[in-house]
């Protein structure tokens, strides 16, 4: 990699009658950082200001070094002429590194002109200031560059699927699908964009789903409730990665930026008079967000725990949540209750010893193959998926990969068809790593931390089931009608 940077040093005062000492201390700059391929190529004073180029072709940034020269300037001068350099402006900043793949297009990142050739990148900053040095964009951008690179070649790709069990296969009851038969009963009721009503009859198997996955795997493997707010900070989103991963799904929150009655007066007056919402006039009276509503309940599991250091007898911290519902923008992908844009969950957070998460991985599949056999009679099986980022990283079939990564619980769908591809994920177990730990500094008393995550979606849950049970209670397997005896009525509407 090479760079070279042109930059201001402004300095308090007038420094002209300083050549001489600053030429020697930058030829002595020059020298200690030899070894290091980087130096000062060439310099000029006007009135406060000393302008300079530094060069860089090792592992030191240029900009790091412009840093470091600007505090020893200020050391050297402070103590002789009493100066010292109040501030930095960058006038132009050039980088060149190669790729290890040829871009396939064009590639843009804020900041930079980036211009690329076979495998050279050439990146071009111009006017930016201490602050941006100091807080690293510089690395963060070539890295995101690099990114954009590799992304091009796994677009479209499939993640890693390998079938690991399968079920017995069963005859299907029917080939319905169970979401529009319910609309037509009227047991759910779409409001709005991929939000749904459940009236009693759907409730109540909703329920159940949630009462057998609490008695059967939640409550007998030792997990402790907690309860979370249902607005996720950025903050929390930037450690965890959703806000660079998928700021496309996530629903915002925006606070009003005043109570007074006088500043809404005008929005009042159009709702009153045209019986619409004044969009424009809204976003007048709105604060930019800071926070979204909930696309998974793990972040906020982990903000709460920041900082923290786990006593080693509590190892492993067993918790779940199932009181507030997630919300991800589906766009088109929408399909009845399977695929929306709100759903319920219970969601399961273990952290501990690596050994502790792969013993608990063991049980849950355990408990999990015990409801779908026993309970529910599905046709179903599982596969062990590997996300982009560990198949690019070359963990693929690893000993890391078999301790981390994501088993998918898959469920046949009749109504789709084909048993050779119309399956439904409903249920997953994931062992991440210190991914999180780290990033919420949650500590072990003496041992290093793991975290995982288990989330039970119910809905999922409950369109696998009826998709091939029907929605006949009579035809319902005896182990599931233990948790429902009967179907509640559905009110009688003129």
């Amino acid at each position: 990699m090479k760079l070279k940077l042109t930059a201001d040093l402004m300095f308090g005062k007038n420094i002209d009658e300083t050549k001489d000492f600053l030429e020697g201390l930058l030829a002595e700059f020059n020298k200690k950082m030899v070894k290091e391929k980087v130096g000062v190529e060439k310099w000029f004073i006007n009135n406060n200001t000393l302008t300079l180029t530094v060069t860089s072709e090792g592992k030191r940034r240029a900009h790091e070094v412009l840093l470091q020269l600007r505090k020893t300037l200020s050391e050297q001068m402070g103590k002789k002429y009493r100066v010292g350099v109040r501030n930095i402006k960058t006038k132009r900043y050039e980088i060149t590194f190669e790729v290890e793949k040829k871009p396939l297009q064009q590639i843009k990142v804020p900041f930079a002109e980036v211009s690329i050739k076979n495998r050279i990148v050439k990146l071009v900053l111009e006017e930016i200031d201490e602050e941006f040095l100091r807080k690293n964009y510089v690395d963060r951008i070539i890295k995101r560059v690099k990114e954009k690179i590799d992304a091009q070649y796994y677009e479209g790709k499939k993640e890693y699927w390998e079938l690991i069990w399968e079920s017995e296969q069963k005859e299907p009851l029917w080939d319905k699908d169970p979401s529009e038969e319910m609309q037509k009963l009227g047991w759910i009721v779409l409001l709005g964009k991929g939000k749904w009503f459940y009236r009693p009859p759907a409730a109540a198997i909703m329920r159940a789903m949630e009462r057998i996955a609490l008695e059967n795997i939640v409550q007998p493997l030792g997990f402790k409730e907690v309860i979370e707010p249902m607005h996720v900070s950025f903050e929390t989103w930037l450690r965890t990665g959703h806000l660079e991963g998928m700021p496309g799904e996530i629903y915002y929150i925006c606070e009003p930026k005043s109570r007074d009655p006088a500043e809404w007066e005008r929005f009042i007056d159009l709702v009153k008079i045209t019986k619409e919402v004044p969009s424009e006039e809204l976003v007048k009276n709105l604060k930019p967000p800071r926070d979204g509503v909930v696309y998974a309940q793990c972040p906020n599991i982990y903000a709460s725990m920041r900082g923290k250091t786990i006593a080693e007898e509590d190892l492993p911290l067993l918790l779940f949540e199932h009181y507030v519902p997630s919300n991800r923008y589906e766009s088109g992908g929408k399909h009845g209750i399977e695929r929306v844009d709100e759903f319920h969950r219970i969601e399961i957070v273990y952290i501990g010893r690596k050994e502790q998460l792969v013993e608990l991985r063991d049980r849950l599949i355990e408990s999990y193959k015990h409801v779908f056999n026993n309970i529910l009679e599905l046709e179903w099986r599982m596969a062990r998926v590997t996300p982009f980022y560990m198949q690019q990283a070359g963990i693929v079939g690893s000993e890391e990969e078999k301790s981390k990564g994501t088993i998918d619980f898959e469920a046949w769908l009749p109504y789709r068809g084909d048993r050779s591809k119309e399956w439904l994920e409903f249920q997953n177990i994931s062992i991440v790593g210190e991914k999180y730990t780290k990033a919420f500094n949650i500590k072990g008393q003496k041992s290093e931390l793991w975290s995982g995550c288990s989330g039970v979606g119910l809905e999922r849950w409950m369109v696998s089931f009826l998709a091939q049970k029907g929605l006949n209670p009579d035809n319902w397997p005896k182990g599931f009608k233990k948790y429902l005896p009967e179907l509640p009525e559905m009110p009688k509407f003129l």
